[in-house]
């Protein structure tokens, strides 16, 4: 029996991760605007004890709304919300760093934080696509690796923020009449390329320090960026070979920057369909995709390729001379695991709408809770991942009988923890991850004897 465990994060989306899950007689077509159905989803997943749920999000709407349930709560707000709500379980929020300012961003951050008792985590995003651009004024979204260099000095302010108050900057002497110490507040007084930010932040330094810093970005760009600053990363791979190339790739890039290999934590993302048998999983996957409108995922193909609308043919393959990786200015690396696995499958348009239409480019995974399991134990215990970003196809269905049926095969296997270490136990803590040093305190050291 290992000591290493799983690190599980729940992917919240809707009604579910299939994009035709709306259309099941059991789904809410408005669940995605219903706190009932996130409280539910989120007390759900604590039971199962896991790390953390995510919440994906962007500054626009996605796509036709004709095609599923469209539109989002503010991610953030739908936090605090839930975190009144559990006990446990961290709480990430998506936020882009191309449509914010780091003041704000970090503030609201640091609010959830302490709201939560240290429950917080950012998904950093740089956000792709014309349609957000032009939300912000901009004509064309900001090419690839400008949205990375922002990125970075976006990170580089928000932990100047984080940092600008001392853990114990708060004095509360009401003998003397002091509340705070002033020598304790340190202002960033930052002027680079894209940002200048002033003053120290209004919000105390929370419990974590910062929040659990989380990122989703494969490409070249992503990863560099990754090994900077990410301490868990959500991909998304459709074999474990690449998976494997992917995991040791991204912990070497962390130890060539100083840091301890050990503090990212690799979560690929994985959709299960889960049926009492194979053939009752295989059934409920079939079913699914019976119900997926083709013209729509034709049409979202075809904007993710870069493709002239009409372009392309349901039942025929991929065009020969798609544009390589280097001139896709949006999702690079999701870009190039769809064109490899259509390639490598040798999948007609329709045929990888379909696969797409679980999870996007993620693996999709039909079997009963024990072979679910086994794909899970292979992954971890292969260096393919530290963990995994559970995406249920359908919700809340799917990821009740994922809590109910795969959770406990997973803690007989001694792979995932039976309950919570400890009450009031930080989202770092659960990652096994220390608290950040402030980097105005220099850590005391013991004079030497003589």
């Amino acid at each position: 029996m290992t000591t290493r465990q799983l690190h599980l994060n729940a992917f919240l989306m809707t009604t579910g991760h299939h994009e035709a899950s709306w259309r099941l007689p059991e789904s809410d077509p408005y669940a995605h605007v219903s706190l009932a159905h996130y409280v539910h989803l989120a007390r759900t997943a604590e039971r199962g004890t896991f790390d953390s749920l995510f919440l994906a999000d962007g500054p626009q709407l996605w796509g036709s709304v004709a095609q599923r349930p469209a539109g989002a709560l503010e991610p953030l707000t739908l936090l605090t919300a839930l975190a009144t709500a559990t006990e446990h379980i961290g709480l990430i929020a998506t936020a882009s760093t191309s449509y914010n300012s780091p003041y704000n961003l970090a503030r609201k951050f640091a609010s959830l934080d302490i709201l939560s008792g240290g429950r917080a985590g950012w998904n950093i995003v740089t956000t792709a696509g014309e349609e957000a651009a032009r939300n912000f004024g901009l004509d064309a979204e900001p090419a690839h690796a400008e949205r990375y260099a922002r990125a970075s000095e976006f990170l580089d302010v928000a932990l100047k923020l984080w940092d600008s108050w001392e853990d114990d900057a708060i004095v509360a002497d009401k003998a003397t009449g002091v509340w705070g110490d002033d020598t304790k507040i340190h202002p960033p007084r930052h002027h680079g390329t894209y940002f200048s930010v002033e003053g120290a932040l209004n919000v105390p330094r929370s419990p974590q320090g910062y929040p659990l810093l989380v990122q989703a970005g494969s490409s070249e760009d992503g990863k560099a960026f990754a090994a900077r600053y990410a301490e868990a990363v959500f991909t998304a791979q459709q074999t474990i070979e690449d998976a494997q190339a992917f995991y040791a790739d991204l912990k070497a890039r962390t130890a060539q920057t100083g840091r301890d290999p050990e503090h990212i934590k690799v979560l690929p993302g994985i959709v299960p369909v889960i049926g009492s048998t194979e053939a009752e999983a295989l059934a409920n996957e079939r079913l699914l995709e019976d119900h997926i409108v083709y013209t729509h995922g034709v049409d979202r193909l075809e904007r993710l390729l870069q493709l002239e609308p009409g372009t392309l043919e349901l039942d025929a393959r991929l065009p020969a001379d798609l544009p390589p990786e280097s001139a896709i200015e949006g999702a690079k690396s999701r870009y190039t695991l769809i064109v490899e696995l259509a390639r490598r499958e040798r999948l007609t348009v329709r045929q990888l709408v379909g696969r797409l239409g679980g999870g996007r480019g993620h693996l999709t995974f039909a079997g009963t809770p024990e072979q679910v399991a086994d794909a899970i134990e292979t992954w971890f215990t292969h260096g393919a991942a530290d963990g995994f970003n559970i995406m249920p196809a359908v919700l809340p269905s799917g990821l009740d009988l994922f809590v109910d049926h795969v959770v406990p095969i997973l803690r007989a296997r001694g792979l995932l923890r039976a309950e919570y270490d400890r009450p009031h136990q930080t989202l770092r803590e659960r990652y096994g991850l220390p608290r950040p040093a402030n980097q105005h305190v220099t850590p005391r050291r013991e004079s030497a004897l003589v």
